[in-house]
């Protein structure tokens, strides 16, 4: 039976989204059908398609009461919009459906696992604690019906010591012999994070296996929205720590993304990590959700945000909110790789082509310009001997906007800088990442869509993300160079 939260979110996101143009929305990224949208929940495969959940306010676009927006896909950048699945409308979570996850259970009916939220404490000096528990939704994509035993993990099922008001964004994976898993996060006593690991017979009743991992405050504070897989006989434990500081070039996004790979030890329930590296080293991207895809690959998306430039976007606009391009990841000389789905190449039309370029400050190339754009760029030096000092290309230009990516090879450097791409705000416009190269030779491939842009650098080695929402009229592609830069560059038009 739907309740009348519920039923009052569907009706107000089906007449609010009417409003909105297509052209006023990204082309293939994921956004809020109305309101506000943040990270991406129960990302997941059934009955023939992709479904994507995520934390969803739809009545205005700032951050309100959770509920879960739902959208299906047949290839992970066509979507289209289901009802609102979620409402806080039960007392577990009369305050808000929290993140979490979902799969199919044997009957074919698919569970969903959320945080629910709670004001519960009150503090002396008036202020309140919410009390995070996890929840059970069953139903068969389209309705879901809360479960009658919620709230299924409770502040009684944490180590002692841990908190029961940073208890949230369960993980749940079914294991080959039919049983199931689910990784949660969690403050233990030292105020930093920990990831808790549960088990279950039949996707209902569970109990407590181990803390699975550790941060003993080395990489930020709480550790939010876990996910736990096996890549290229590795295990990857991925996280989006709060409050990191940065190390070098890693973790400069505060609220950021951590990717931890290792080994997971059966018997006691531990993952031992032996490296670790930011996730995304653009300006927008948290808390990250993988798919395991029926032709077996791993696939990664992300909320195209950051949680301190919610800014950029004026909160009058009709939707906040947008989710990455969904990206294959590989495991590569021990790092974590990600490359955009290959189903992005079938959108390509158009292309355009121009090998051993000498680039010319402020020049432009005859067909290269587009905000819906597929676009590969490899620099090399005109002189081996006597390596350029910069590269530049100016996008989503015109007399007024533009959005840089800029490379100095001296220090081995690649920056992304939004400061003109239209922002009227005081908020993050650059950031740095360090970037293996030899002799100024680097390729990086640019996904464009309408408000973001994904720059994918050596393969996927590393990944630099940035929203931009620059008027759509401004599509030209300029170049520059300090010294001798000789370019490859492709380009492709993405049709949606």
């Amino acid at each position: 039976m739907i309740s009348n939260s519920l039923r009052e979110a569907r009706r107000h996101e089906e007449i609010a989204a009417q409003l909105i143009p297509d052209s006023a929305r990204p082309s293939f990224h994921l956004s809020a059908r109305s309101g506000w949208m943040n990270d991406p929940n129960g990302f997941c495969f059934y009955k023939g398609k992709y479904h994507l959940f995520y934390q969803y306010y739809p009545y205005e676009s700032k951050w309100g009461s959770m509920h879960w927006g739902h959208a299906v896909s047949d290839d992970l950048l066509h979507w289209e919009y289901l009802p609102c699945a979620l409402a806080p409308d039960t007392p577990a979570d009369q305050d808000g459906c929290f993140s979490g996850s979902a799969v199919e259970l044997p009957d074919g009916r698919q569970l969903l696992m959320y945080t629910g939220v709670r004001t519960a404490e009150h503090l002396p000096d008036g202020s309140t604690l919410d009390v995070q528990t996890q929840c059970l939704a069953i139903g068969d994509g389209v309705d879901y019906e809360k479960y009658p035993g919620n709230p299924v993990l409770t502040g009684e099922d944490v180590p002692e010591g841990s908190s029961i008001f940073d208890f949230r964004d369960p993980r749940l994976w079914r294991e080959p012999d039919g049983s199931y898993r689910c990784v949660v996060g969690n403050r233990p006593a030292d105020g930093s994070g920990q990831i808790l690991l549960y088990e279950s017979a039949d996707g209902f009743h569970w109990r407590f296996v181990s803390v699975l991992a550790e941060n003993r405050n080395r990489y930020g504070l709480m550790w939010e929205c876990p996910d736990f897989f096996e890549l290229d006989g590795r295990h990857v434990l991925l996280v989006s720590p709060q409050d990191m500081l940065p190390s070098g070039f890693e973790y400069h996004n505060g609220n950021g993304t951590l990717c931890l790979i290792g080994d997971f030890d059966p018997a006691t329930g531990k993952f031992h990590e032996e490296r670790d590296q930011a996730i995304d080293y653009g300006i927008d991207f948290y808390a990250t959700q993988t798919i395991l895809t029926p032709d077996g690959r791993r696939v990664l998306i992300a909320w195209m945000q950051n949680w301190d430039t919610l800014a950029i976007a004026s909160l009058r606009a009709p939707w906040f909110g947008q989710m990455t391009v969904p990206r294959e990841l590989s495991i590569r000389d021990g790092r974590l790789c990600q490359w955009p789905i290959r189903e992005l190449e079938k959108l390509r039309s158009g292309r355009v082509r121009y090998e051993n370029v000498k680039v010319e400050d402020g020049m432009a190339l005859e067909g290269i310009r587009g905000r819906k754009v597929d676009v590969t760029i490899s620099l090399r030096p005109g002189d081996p001997e006597n390596v350029y000092n910069k590269f530049a290309v100016w996008f989503g230009q015109d007399d007024t906007y533009h959005t840089a990516l800029s490379f100095r090879p001296g220090e081995s450097i690649l920056k992304i800088d939004r400061k003109f791409s239209g922002s009227r705000r005081a908020i993050i416009h650059q950031r740095r990442a360090e970037v293996p190269q030899t002799n100024g030779v680097i390729t990086f491939r640019m996904i464009l869509d309408r408000f973001s842009a994904e720059i994918f650098v050596n393969g996927g080695s590393q990944v630099l993300t940035a929203t931009m929402y620059t008027p759509q009229s401004a599509d030209g592609f300029r170049f520059f160079a300090a010294g001798d830069v000789r370019m490859d560059i492709e380009k492709y038009d993405l049709d949606v």
